[in-house]
């Protein structure tokens, strides 16, 4: 596994090693040992369809740094940058992450985090360094106009909980 990091402070990309033989294959996807005093205690799976769109969501109390991977399809995963004291506040981080680059993405706390799917089948990995907080959660427009974020679907489908999230001059506002 190789880290890189990114002009964001604290964002990294994880380049895996995919070891494969006939059978299929093995990849690694997170090592303690590269990220000291971080542990994933929480960990889920979602899967979504082609042009699903799934944020932007952060918890606002008991924040979680966050691992993303693709285990199957390929998402274009963002990054929000929302730490007020951060150079790059109001920024955002876009990459492509799926099961055929063995990319997969940590976020800091203090990011918000959304994705869309790319292929017909999307299964996603999150790891989290804190429990879901239902009464915490808040989630800002995927399509904020002050963001800019140049989405790659036209047709995007959206749960009714984000198609109710707020703007970021909502959010910068709090």
């Amino acid at each position: 596994m190789k880290i890189i990091s990114t002009r964001f402070h604290g964002l990294k990309k994880i380049k895996g090693i995919n070891y494969s033989d006939k059978r299929g294959y093995f990849r690694e996807i997170f090592k303690n040992n590269f990220f000291k005093n971080k542990k994933l205690i929480f960990c889920c799976v979602s899967k979504s369809k082609k042009n699903v769109i799934r944020g932007f969501h952060l918890q606002k109390k008991l924040q979680q740094d966050k691992l993303i991977s693709v285990i199957k399809g390929k998402i274009f995963d963002v990054a929000v940058d929302l730490r007020k004291k951060s150079k790059t506040y109001g920024k955002h981080f876009s990459i492509i992450l799926s099961e055929k680059n063995s990319t997969s993405l940590f976020i800091p706390t203090g990011f918000a985090h959304g994705f869309c799917g790319l292929e017909n089948d999307n299964i996603v990995f999150y790891g989290s360094t804190n429990y879901r907080s239902k009464k915490n959660e808040v989630g800002i427009l995927w399509n904020d106009k002050t963001l800019k974020i140049k989405w790659p679907t036209t047709k995007p489908i959206l749960s009714k909980k984000d198609k109710n999230n707020i703007t970021f001059e909502k959010f910068n506002n709090f």
